[in-house]
């Protein structure tokens, strides 16, 4: 079974848990998420299976989207919910327009320091065992991106906010940072992710979704074209495929295009070849949801028929390509 599945994470597991729940209850053994989720958050988790967990590679500057609770007035070691408060409460004296012109300041390339109890390791050991044995922990501070952060609401202690972050950016340190520029300290209370890249929430299905779905026959989607495994090798529950996202839709910044059927052995082997290319108009690449600099390479997408994607190749020349990833 190969194919992208977005799971809608629950508060209280890791994102390995998720994983290993994944290849459980589909038997399958290559499981991978894009993508790490702290335990008490919840939402976007997208897995990659089966061969698809070639992709993984295309997913590690990922921008992602959230949706959350600071709680100013405590702080906590963890920077989070789940940790210990670090002194006494302290009084919020700050109004919601001096918390967003705070809250601007954070928007942009920044240098951010790593919660100390994270997986960043030093000297080849995780931070947060350093820090569950009361050991110093001095991280380096890293450059991130916050391409925008709104804050909709503020009742004098709690603040909804939602922000857009480059790959690697910690909400839980952002939440931290804030609470020391203005003062009172601060934690990350709750944390949703809503999109990770074209991966959005509404997208997502639950661990009881998939393990119903497993169970029983589930609905009859086969008019439903938005959800579909990757392969026809062997028979595929329905509810089950529908579930799965669309290969057409893995990628999209990728231009897609059909091999004739003389290419496929080719490909399969991982040998250059001709394909029938035609660049994307300037208009039509200004079009694609989150450009970035490796379409700008000429990547495509190698499709066999409309629905199973068995390639990502590189233009070498013209219209030769050289496949960089094969998925058949």
């Amino acid at each position: 079974m190969d194919g992208v599945l977005i799971v809608n994470k629950p508060a209280g597991m890791t994102s390995h848990d998720v994983v290993a729940r994944v290849r459980r209850i589909l038997d399958e053994k290559s499981v991978g998420h894009l993508g790490t989720l702290d335990p008490s958050a919840t939402g976007v988790l997208p897995l990659v299976v089966g061969r698809f967990t070639r992709l993984a590679a295309f997913y590690s500057e990922a921008d992602k989207r959230y949706e959350g609770v600071i709680h100013f007035g405590v702080a906590t070691d963890t920077y989070d919910s789940e940790g210990v408060p670090v002194g006494a409460p302290k009084k919020v004296d700050f109004s919601l327009d001096q918390l967003r012109t705070a809250a601007v300041r954070f928007v942009g390339v920044i240098q951010q320091t790593p919660p100390p109890f994270s997986a960043k390791k030093i000297a080849g050991v995780p931070a947060y065992k350093l820090a569950r044995k009361k050991e110093d922990v001095k991280l380096k501070a890293k450059e991130v991106e916050i391409k925008a952060l709104e804050i909709l609401d503020f009742d004098g202690e709690r603040a909804h906010f939602k922000a857009w972050v480059g790959s690697g950016t910690y909400m839980r340190s952002l939440a931290h940072d804030l609470g020391q520029m203005l003062g009172p300290g601060a934690h990350l209370g709750e944390l949703k992710r809503v999109a990770v890249r074209e991966f959005g929430l509404e997208e997502a299905h639950s661990l009881e979704e998939l393990q119903a779905a497993v169970r029983s026959h589930g609905p009859d989607v086969t008019s439903d074209k938005k959800y579909y495994v990757n392969n026809d090798d062997g028979p595929i529950d329905k509810g089950l495929r529908a579930l799965f996202l669309h290969p057409r839709l893995v990628l999209p910044e990728f231009p897609a295009v059909t091999a004739p059927p003389e290419a496929l052995a080719k490909i399969r082997h991982g040998a250059a070849v001709n394909l029938p290319f035609f660049a994307p108009s300037p208009a039509g690449q200004s079009q694609s949801p989150q450009p970035r600099a490796a379409a700008l390479t000429f990547y495509i997408r190698v499709f066999e028929n409309q629905e199973r994607l068995i390639a990502i190749a590189r233009r070498v020349a013209g219209t030769l390509f050289h496949p960089k990833v094969v998925l058949i």
